[in-house]
């Protein structure tokens, strides 16, 4: 019997529940009903935030594939193309951290190879409650750990992301993984499902009742008190098997006899047949008695919705299935012929004789969208509205810089880093805390891409369209201060519950200020995931889009990092100095809350600020280049010292708050360290891009003066930023 518990269970709403019926003409199956709970899920169906994504630009001549697929695709020249995707797992993470982050790797790497790509990379962007409490401090060493395990297993190095800390994430931690493949252009495999009488092949682990609901029961809901008894709900991992389906799957890439590849994630078989079904305009009829699987007395409802992992739908061409399962033999995987292609649009599941489902593929795909009104809340409003002119003046400037290093979001992300393996294939050129992006380079060729994930919540939070503005032109400034022109982005979109006004105008305005910045640039989209409903007890997150981005370097050894590296340089800033201070980490550590106007951001000059990095990185006159970013000016200056082990003494002009020039966070800024021959070359593209230049002093001793507030030695600076994140941890052991 269906009653509202059940439609609870599946996160439909009653009204959905009757347009269900009306498409059907009939009152719908257990199994069937499973099928659009978990199709029009906010996970899968998107039908909160379809009508909003619209608004991302996401063509340009290099996108070989957008959004709709697996990964978006893009051509880097030779022949060659990378493929590319961001992915949350945020509520699994929460209820269970180690498995939920490991699954989490798991599932994006397999949207990778599905599309015939070696992944060579991954990243990822993580976000914790204060490490001062035990369970925050339980849910960073497993999300950490689950990242590491199934990572380095797997042999795909991780190399970049980036973890940030603030009280609205203890109870909803943010975990978004990404995963990077390379491939030859002319060999992109579709997940479609063609050719009626074509067979529908399952392959690698057998079915269990892991993941049932993950992606409408706990991905599409609030979290609540009662998040352990959802621990059924997270998928648990085989990275050994992981990486046995990688090898056997792009060993058939090669082959003649594979249609189409689709992996499955969230919802399991249903997700996958139905989209490959609908992909390619067919339908498609399966036995769900052939499903092998790993636990007894498993319902129809049961195997079509679980998540158990490792699992692949492969697409072959009929009477050539033998020849598939040999491969997949060869690789000790399983593999059953468990259904068929077929040419009437209709998803059609049989347990044995009785047919279990028989519902048109149109009607899955095709949830309801709601476009909502979006209301700004009156409190962030009064919050942004606050008057800090006058905030008293801190007395000690070496205090506070040494408080900003110790702050776990500003702090060495060591900790973290030595965990995953990095250099996995060799290809990693820029390490994770030597440069502001990775760098891999491209064998075969002189080229390099650049990789990097960002995003402020707290921005976000104060004004959500700047805040998602930022988050892109600081990825792709990343990527300018490692010498990369960017090449398109993906994007993780992790908002609160969209069925309320504050939360809805969060989404709708960062969607908004993103997309701006991306057609300033001519940077497309080209994947991504929206994570909603990341509230537990009704308290949301705050708003915060993440930014994967990629880019391209012509001259893989025209690269540059962060760190000083020559006694004598000079040390330039280009943009201007700034002071503004609202949502910034030194106002959040000063008066313990998130207010005033988040910094403003001028998209023509902050092109013209990435383009005159990049054009010195290009030329070799930057030795070194860093962004400003949390912790303003001074926090930046001294990671350029401590990345090369080398002090620097420079002066600001006393103009305005010395505070907000020390630790505001104004936008479009880069520091730059080069030789004083090569200053005037320098001047002149910045004079020529209109991008203001400022001589702040010269690299060298072993301290970092900025004079006349900061005066302290490297040693001190170095205790405070790298063992910050370790004495947390240990400090706190047995509480």
């Amino acid at each position: 019997m269906i009653d509202q518990s059940l439609l609870d269970e599946m996160a439909l709403t009653t009204q959905e529940y009757l347009l269900i019926v009306r498409l059907l003409g009939r009152t719908p199956t257990l199994v069937e009903l499973g099928l659009f709970g978990a199709l029009w899920s906010e996970h899968c169906g998107y039908k909160n935030s379809k009508p909003l994504l619209k608004r991302f630009p996401t063509s340009a001549p290099w996108v070989l594939q957008g959004p709709g697929e697996n990964a978006g695709v893009v051509d880097i020249g030779d022949g060659l193309a990378i493929v590319f995707k961001i992915e949350s797992h945020n509520h699994p993470s929460a209820v269970e951290p180690y498995q939920g982050a490991a699954t989490g790797v798991g599932g994006i790497v397999r949207d990778i190879f599905t599309m015939g790509a070696r992944p060579i990379a991954s990243l990822n962007s993580l976000r914790f409650g204060p490490l001062t409490q035990a369970r925050n401090r339980y849910l960073l060493g497993g999300v950490v750990g689950g990242i590491a395990g199934y990572g380095n297993c797997i042999g795909v190095p991780t190399v970049g992301g980036e973890v940030c800390f603030d009280e609205a994430y203890t109870n909803n931690p943010l975990v978004n993984a990404m995963s990077v493949g390379l491939i030859r252009a002319e060999d992109v495999i579709t997940a479609r499902a063609s050719g009626p009488g074509n067979l529908l092949l399952l392959v690698g682990a057998d079915t269990g009742r892991d993941g049932i609901h993950g992606c409408s029961g706990l991905a599409s809901r609030e979290l609540s008190d009662e998040t352990a008894e959802q621990r059924p709900t997270v998928q648990v991992g085989n990275p050994f098997l992981e990486k046995c389906l990688i090898e056997a799957c792009l060993e058939l890439r090669q082959s003649e006899y594979v249609v189409g590849m689709q992996d499955l994630g969230a919802a399991g078989i249903t997700s996958s047949f139905v989209e490959a079904a609908s992909r390619g305009g067919v339908g498609v009829e399966l036995d769900i008695r052939r499903v092998p699987r790993r636990e007894e007395n498993m319902t129809p409802y049961e195997v079509m919705l679980s998540e158990s992992q490792e699992r692949m739908l492969v697409v072959v061409k009929k009477g050539f299935e033998d020849k598939v399962k040999a491969v997949f033999e060869r690789w000790d995987l399983h593999s059953d012929v468990v259904g068929f292609v077929t040419d009437d649009a209709r998803v059609r599941v049989r347990d044995g004789q009785e047919v279990v489902a028989d519902v048109p593929v149109e009607a899955l795909m095709e949830p309801p969208t709601y476009v909502r009104e979006g209301v700004e809340s009156a409190v962030v409003r009064e919050r942004r509205e606050r008057d800090l002119s006058q905030l008293p003046l801190p007395k000690d400037g070496n205090a506070v810089l040494l408080r900003l290093l110790a702050s776990p979001t500003i702090a060495s992300k060591e900790w973290v880093y030595r965990q995953y393996d990095h250099m996995n294939m060799t290809n990693t050129l820029l390490a994770p805390g030597a440069a502001d992006a990775a760098v891999l380079r491209i064998k075969g060729t002189e080229k390099a891409i650049a990789l990097c994930t960002d995003g402020n919540g707290r921005y976000g939070y104060l004004d959500p369209h700047r805040g998602g503005a930022i988050a892109v032109a600081e990825a792709f400034r990343n990527l300018a201060c490692v010498g990369a022109r960017p090449l398109a982005i993906t994007n993780c979109l992790n908002f609160g519950n969209p069925e309320k006004a504050e939360i809805y105008f969060q989404l709708s305005e960062a969607i908004d200020g993103m997309a701006e910045t991306c057609r300033h640039f001519g940077v497309p989209v080209v994947s991504g995931n929206v994570s909603l409903y990341n509230e537990t007890r009704g308290e949301a997150v705050l708003p915060t889009p993440v930014v994967g981005a990629l880019g391209l370097l012509e001259q893989a050894e025209r690269r540059t990092g962060q760190g000083f590296r020559r006694e004598g340089d000079l040390i330039v800033i280009l943009g201007p100095l700034g002071q503004e201070l609202g949502g910034s980490e030194y106002l959040c550590l000063e008066q313990g809350e998130i207010v005033g106007q988040p910094p403003l951001l001028d998209l023509r000059l902050e092109a013209g600020v990435q383009e005159c990095c990049r054009q010195a990185v290009v030329e070799g006159l930057a030795h070194s280049a860093h962004d400003c970013s949390e912790g303003g000016l001074a926090v930046a200056l001294a990671e350029s010292c401590l990345a090369g082990g080398l002090g620097a003494r420079c002066e600001v002009p006393a103009e305005g708050r010395w505070d907000g020039q020390l630790f505001g966070e104004s936008q479009s800024r880069i520091l730059l360290s080069l030789a004083a021959a090569d200053l005037p070359r320098l001047t002149e593209i910045a004079e020529r891009l209109d991008v203001p230049l400022r001589l702040l002093g010269q690299v060298g001793g072993g301290r970092l003066v900025i004079d006349p507030w900061i005066d302290l030695p490297l040693s001190e600076l170095d205790d405070a930023w790298r063992h910050a994140i370790p004495r947390l941890l240990a400090g706190s052991q047995g509480s």
